[in-house]
C-alpha cells in the first residue's frame, strides 16, 4: 500500500471514530435529560431565586441532591430516584433540611421511544416550617419520544397524603413535567428546564406555573461523563409569596450500564 492510500486510510478511520465517538456523545446526552432513561446519575443542583412575587425584597436558595438508579426486579426495568432538598435561605429566614422525595418507575422500550409507569412518594423529613408534616403517595407516568434533532415528552408525578399531622394541610398536588431536548453537537443541548407546572387539588388552582429554558454541556471529567446545566425559569403564578424569577446550575455525574 502507497504512502496516498495509507494516509487516506488513515483519515477514513479517524473521521468513523470521530463520528461513532460524536454519535455516543449525543446519546449520552439526550440519556442525560430523559428521566425514563436506564443511566445512572448523581447530580447537586442550585437554585436560586432572586425575585418573589408580593415580595420584591427577599431572596431564596435552594441546594438539592438527586440520585437516579436503575436496576432489574421481576423481569422488568426500573428506575428508583431519591431527591433530597435544602434550604439555605427563603423568605422569612428558614433553613435547613426540606422533605424527602422517592420515585419508582418501571420503563418499557418501544420503537418510537420509552414510556413508563410507577409512583412516588414524600416522605416529612423536613425542619420546622420546611416540613409539609405529611406522608403522601400517588401514581407517576411519562413517555418520551425519540427524533433525529433529540427528545421530547410529558411527565406527571401525583402526590397525595395518606397520613400526617391534622394541624398542617393535606399535599394534595399533581405535576407536569414537559421535556424537551435538542442536540447541537459537541456535548451541547438546549431546551426546556425543570419545568414543575403543579396544581393543587387543595387549593383547587395552579400554584406554579413556571416557563424555563436550559443550557447543557456534557465533558469528560476523571474519565466520567459529567453534564453541567445552567437555566432560569420565570413563574407566572403570582399570588401570595411565590418564585418569581429563578436561575439554576447543575453538575451531573453520569455512569452508563
Amino acid at each position: 500500500m502507497g504512502i496516498l492510500q495509507r494516509l487516506t486510510a488513515a483519515c477514513c478511520l479517524a473521521l468513523t471514530a470521530t463520528g461513532t465517538t460524536q454519535a455516543q456523545e449525543d446519546d449520552l446526552g439526550t440519556a442525560a435529560n430523559d428521566p425514563t432513561a436506564s443511566v445512572t446519575a448523581f447530580q447537586l443542583q442550585d437554585f436560586y431565586t432572586y425575585r418573589y412575587h408580593n415580595r420584591s425584597d427577599e431572596e431564596g436558595n435552594r441546594l438539592q441532591f438527586r440520585a437516579a438508579i436503575p436496576f432489574s426486579a421481576g423481569g422488568m426495568n426500573h428506575i428508583f430516584r431519591v431527591t433530597l432538598p435544602y434550604v439555605t435561605d427563603a423568605p422569612g429566614g428558614a433553613d435547613g433540611w426540606s422533605d424527602t422525595t422517592l420515585f419508582n418507575l418501571v420503563t418499557f422500550d418501544r420503537p418510537w421511544g420509552r414510556f413508563g409507569l410507577g409512583g412516588v412518594a414524600l416522605l416529612p423529613t423536613g425542619e420546622g416550617d420546611l416540613s409539609a408534616e405529611q406522608w403522601g403517595l400517588g401514581p407517576a407516568a411519562g413517555f418520551v419520544a425519540n427524533q433525529p434533532w433529540g427528545i421530547w415528552g410529558l411527565f406527571n408525578q401525583n402526590v397525595f397524603t395518606v397520613a400526617g399531622d391534622d394541624d398542617y394541610r393535606d399535599v394534595n398536588i399533581s405535576i407536569l413535567q414537559p421535556i424537551v431536548n435538542y442536540n447541537l453537537g459537541n456535548g451541547w443541548s438546549a431546551g426546556a428546564s425543570d419545568m414543575s407546572i403543579t396544581y393543587d387539588w387543595e387549593q383547587e388552582d395552579w400554584v406554579s406555573l413556571p416557563l424555563g429554558v436550559a443550557v447543557n454541556k456534557l465533558v469528560t471529567l476523571g474519565g466520567f461523563p459529567v453534564q453541567f446545566t445552567t437555566s432560569y425559569e420565570h413563574n407566572f403564578h403570582d399570588e401570595g409569596i411565590s418564585p418569581s424569577d429563578t436561575l439554576n446550575v447543575t453538575a451531573k455525574l453520569l455512569l452508563p450500564r
